[in-house]
């Protein structure tokens, strides 16, 4: 009798790319792993991939019975979902990424409310800038500013994020008020640009009109943080998420320019892999999140 465990490594591997990628996702040693594939294998009767030291690639009788495995795996995991979807059921780990600065201030408060409802949930919250792959670490979901790339995973937008153009009143005072993209040229600008060049292009719209304007950042990051920090500082204007800056604009810390040209939304998005069922851990944590942006006053009205 063939395990559904095996058999369910099995496609995580070939998903995966490799013994060891699955064995993270599912929380087993790569001995362990290559033991269970060996099992499937000598159960069969036939060899399902052939190993490398960094890849698996399917036989011919591997690929059909992959395809045949993500059909009946398909088929359980929707038997289950039926009698385990209750919120009386989740539990487990909630493994989940997101951008460090939209983390601390969304992602981990929407973490928190749903373990507070379900005290047999775990939560591992990963912040970090940069873009992690879900599949090989292992995430349930992540939370990005800016449209997937990946076109293998799911995006459900939460926010349509408009971005926003500030400075301290105290820098505006000494150094004037920009009126046009243009006069951004004699500004000090702060560039958040993960290549590290001092180099970016800010684009506007103005009604019909479009403007690009190349900017030469007087002081540079990769971490949306820092930026928000030095422009609290007064040391220049800077482009923000409005989600990040509202409270500041709110009580006059900062003060928006060119608010008539509009910057490019970066739309906030919760990702997650394309497959059939989802557990109620992570379907529940998408709504917990959609909630919590419809609450908000800002970033930018929820998109419905």
């Amino acid at each position: 009798m063939i395990d559904l465990a095996d058999m369910r490594l099995f496609v995580r591997a070939i998903a995966a790319g490799s013994l060891s990628a699955a064995g993270r996702e599912l929380g087993m040693s790569p001995a362990v792993c290559s033991k269970r594939l060996t099992r499937l294998e000598t159960g069969l009767g036939v060899r399902l991939v052939q190993r490398s030291s960094r890849n698996l690639a399917l036989t011919e009788e591997g690929a059909l019975y992959f395809e045949r495995c993500q059909a009946i795996l398909a088929d359980v995991e929707d038997a289950e979902a039926a009698i385990t979807h209750a919120p009386e059921h989740v539990r487990g780990v909630l493994k989940v990424s997101s951008a460090i600065a939209l983390g601390r201030r969304w992602v981990g408060p929407a973490a928190a409310r749903l373990a507070a409802r379900h005290p047999a949930l775990s939560v591992q919250l990963s912040l970090s800038d940069a873009v992690e792959n879900l599949i090989e670490s292992g995430f349930d979901c992540a939370v990005r500013i800016g449209a997937a790339e990946d076109s293998s995973l799911i995006a459900r937008t939460l926010a349509s994020n408009r971005r926003v153009i500030c400075a301290t009143p105290g820098y505006l005072a000494r150094n004037g008020t920009p009126g046009h993209p243009d006069d951004l040229a004699g500004h000090d600008c702060i560039v958040i640009n993960r290549a590290s060049s001092p180099y970016v292009d800010w684009r506007f719209t103005h009604g019909n009109a479009t403007h690009s304007q190349r900017i030469r950042g007087r002081f540079v990051t990769n971490n949306g943080e820092q930026a928000h920090d030095w422009a609290m500082a007064g040391m220049g204007l800077v482009r923000r998420s409005i989600w990040d800056v509202s409270a500041e604009l709110a009580d006059g810390r900062l003060v928006e320019v060119l608010p008539e040209w509009a910057s490019p939304a970066a739309p906030i998005q919760v990702v997650y892999p394309s497959r059939r069922f989802l557990p109620a851990r992570t379907l529940l944590f998408i709504d917990t999140l959609a909630a919590i942006f419809g609450e908000a006053e800002q970033p930018s009205p929820p998109v419905r």
